[in-house]
Formats: C-alpha cells, structure tokens, sequence
C-alpha cells in the first residue's frame, strides 16, 4: 500500500522538529558550523526525508525507511542533549524540542507495529 507522506502524522511532526532544529542552530557557535550544527540539521532532515522516500514504496520496504528515519531520531536527541550540555540552549527549549522527539518515536513505533499487523495478515 503506498502512503501519502504529507498527510501522516509522523512526517508532520518531523518537520516541524526540523524546524525547531534549524532554528536552535542559528543560535549556536561559529565554531560549531561544521561540528554540531552540520549534524544536527542532517539527523534532522533525514526523519522526513526517510518517512517521504518511503511511503511510495510496499509497506516492507516503508518499514525499512522508517527504521532509519526513527534511528535519526535518536541520534538527533543525543545531540540535542550535547548541545544543552555545552549550554547552546536552554533547558526549557531542550525539554520542548525532547518532548516532541520522544513523541515522534513512540508514534513511529507504533506504526510500525501496525505495519507489521497489516503484513502479517
């Protein structure tokens, strides 16, 4: 079954996780443009990117994109807590940003499982 990407919850919410992202990095060190900052935007656009090249494939290979669009993720929230650790942020926009990753992972996860329902029967 092909999926629309743009009307699933998950790849709303990435992207707006991508634009949190985007917009915290603005605000970090020169000298982190090519470190944590070239970092975090790619683990950043890889979770949509991944849920969109995937949703026009058959829900096998969907799964696969998913894996890797959920793996970004959680690379995405340890860097997430580096940058906090180093003091790039704030700790209320930390636990903002956080709490929508954690979000993105638990629905991910869950759809995943649906996937797995679906082709199982």
């Amino acid at each position: 079954m092909r999926h629309n990407f743009k009307n699933l919850k998950i790849w709303n919410l990435s992207m707006e996780i991508t634009a949190d992202i985007h917009q915290i990095c603005l605000g970090f060190p020169k000298s982190e443009l090519y470190g944590l900052t070239s970092q975090m935007n790619r683990a950043a656009v890889s979770i949509p990117s991944n849920i969109a090249e995937g949703s026009n494939r058959n829900d096998k290979h969907f799964k696969y994109f998913l894996e890797i669009s959920l793996g970004s993720s959680f690379e995405l929230q340890t860097q997430l807590l580096i940058a906090a650790q180093h003091k790039y942020i704030t700790n209320e926009k930390t636990i903002e940003i956080e709490t929508k990753i954690i979000e993105f992972q638990k629905m991910t996860t869950g759809f995943l499982m649906k996937l797995d329902s679906d082709l199982s029967s």
